[in-house]
């Protein structure tokens, strides 16, 4: 379902009238872990990595305790380290803190971004999940987030899929404001050209790359975005 955005509805014509901005970098791949990230899964992280540019890595784990997942978390870590790919923690301002992270990307229920900065320093890139919502999105920037999440475009089967975007958001975003969006939910090489053409700065992939071979859908990945 849409949530109630008090903005209101975007007018339909929007998107027909959006031109990227050129001084805007290129569109690039942020890569989300999947739930499962232990035995063989650190030589798939550095498989991928090594296939083709990824600007960032989520770390996303579910129902385990901190140190169980700064287990988990460093081996990942240091292979983007290494790949020079930004490591950014979900949900968890103090494990990003823990293992001192690139950055966190906090859900609406996760904690509010003032604190993550406070707690992580000026240098943290801070993400926030905004759904499909206008008024959520503006908020998040206030609060001094540096990137934005709108979504799910495409039905997903990596979570719960509550609330459903239109790609004309990110053309909005990205007209009236200079703080990168991040476009997430189902999406694969197949269906991105759109949602890069309406001013996605990120797409967020997990499903597309985990659910087969990493490198083969990284390198699909490039040659989409390059187009």
């Amino acid at each position: 379902m849409n949530s109630e955005d008090p903005l209101g509805p975007l007018h339909p014509d929007f998107a027909l009238q959006f031109q990227r901005d050129d001084r805007r970098p290129k569109c690039q791949l942020y890569v989300i872990s999947p739930l499962d990230v232990g035995g063989g899964f650190p030589d798939r992280l550095k498989r991928a990595l090594e296939a083709g540019p990824v600007a960032a890595f989520q770390f996303r784990v579910k129902d385990i305790d901190q140190h169980s997942a700064a287990a988990l978390a460093e081996p990942l870590q240091r292979i983007c380290a290494d790949a020079d790919v930004a490591f950014i923690v979900n949900d968890s301002i103090a494990l990003a803190k823990r293992l001192g992270a690139d950055g966190v990307h906090l859900g609406q229920g996760d904690g509010d971004p003032r604190e993550a900065r406070a707690q992580l320093g000026p240098a943290a890139q801070i993400g926030v999940t905004c759904h499909d919502s206008r008024h959520l999105a503006m908020e998040a920037g206030e609060a001094g987030a540096d990137y934005v999440a709108f979504g799910a475009f495409y039905p997903t089967t990596t979570k719960t899929t509550e609330h459903v975007a239109d790609p004309v958001l990110l053309s909005w975003w990205s007209t009236v404001f200079e703080i990168p969006c991040v476009a997430i939910g189902g999406i694969t090489p197949v269906n991105a050209p759109p949602l890069i053409r309406a001013g996605a700065d990120f797409l967020a992939v997990s499903g597309a790359v985990w659910g087969g071979d990493e490198a083969a859908a990284v390198r699909a990945f490039e040659a989409v975005l390059a187009a």
